[in-house]
């Protein structure tokens, strides 16, 4: 009987995560360690941290400190706040991403967070200007996705029988609803507007319009700065192909597919591959 240890489980566990999701779970938990480090230290250490880095949802912040609309995604008030975001992102960004791909899911999952700390601008005269952080108007975002990809799946909820994705998705949204202007220090409007915000990037990427190419200039333009950008030949191409430089042509075939593949990704993407190119493209990646 094959035995296996439990750190070699969860290593295997980890790198088993779609890229995105493992990328995103990595980032909060390595914030949330450092806060709570700066914590034992001294709490005004991490309290000078959410206040370096937490949303604040006033115009002037939002104008003159942007980033701070990206930032707060990564605090987290506590340990629940923290494992409550992942779980859902987990259980839920997985089939997400697996279905639309790691730069579309990032589209939904950035856009949902952006777009729920600025309504919080438009609503903070109302509801109160009260710093934000937390990766829920996020996960709600890629919650709200996977509700639409697979309406009818099955959710396991403690003590309930199975409830379809979509009224468990609806039930948390409509708890929102009801609690918004609550004292209990969550930032409602910000779920709801992630929430929105997915729905409506989903919308977009539903009728055709391929999410994934508003990510494609940053990821060329990083791969330009780490001199991945290099011509393999004299012959014309497209400047903004990819090129694979752990590849060694084999034969003029392979060269061709290639060459196909490669240009079908500069137009639409490596998400907008068909599951026997991105086969393809890896078997050819393999050959050396």
């Amino acid at each position: 009987m094959y035995n296996d240890s439990f750190g070699n489980s969860v290593k295997r566990g980890y790198w088993g995560l779609p890229v995105a999701i493992r990328a995103i779970i990595t980032l909060n938990v390595a914030v949330f360690i450092v806060q709570t480090i700066l914590s034992i230290i001294s709490p005004a250490y991490s309290s000078g941290l959410i206040q370096a880095f937490a949303f604040f949802p006033d115009w002037q912040t939002a104008l003159f400190q942007p980033w701070r609309a990206f930032t707060y995604m990564f605090l987290h008030g506590g340990t629940f706040h923290l494992v409550f975001n992942m779980l859902w992102l987990w259980w839920m960004g997985r089939a997400v991403e697996e279905s639309l791909g790691p730069r579309t899911f990032s589209v939904i999952y950035l856009g949902a967070g952006l777009g729920g700390a600025l309504f919080d601008v438009v609503a903070a005269p109302l509801l109160g200007f009260n710093p934000v952080i937390g990766a829920s108007g996020a996960v709600y975002g890629i919650m709200v996705a996977f509700a639409m990809l697979y309406p009818t799946m099955p959710i396991m909820l403690i003590l309930l029988p199975p409830i379809q994705a979509r009224y468990v998705v609806a039930g948390l949204i409509g708890l929102d609803v009801l609690l918004l202007g609550s004292a209990d220090g969550t930032a409602r409007i910000v779920h709801l507007a992630g929430a929105g915000v997915g729905y409506l990037l989903m919308k977009v990427q539903l009728r055709g319009q391929d999410l994934s190419q508003w990510v494609l200039p940053i990821e060329q333009f990083w791969y330009r700065l780490k001199g991945i950008y290099q011509k393999k030949d004299s012959r014309p191409r497209n400047e903004n192909m990819y090129s694979v430089s752990d590849v060694e042509i084999i034969d003029e075939t392979d060269q061709s597919e290639l060459d196909e593949i490669l240009e079908k990704i500069s137009k639409k993407g490596y998400d907008g591959l068909t599951k026997e190119e991105k086969k393809k493209l890896f078997e050819l990646s393999k050959k050396n």
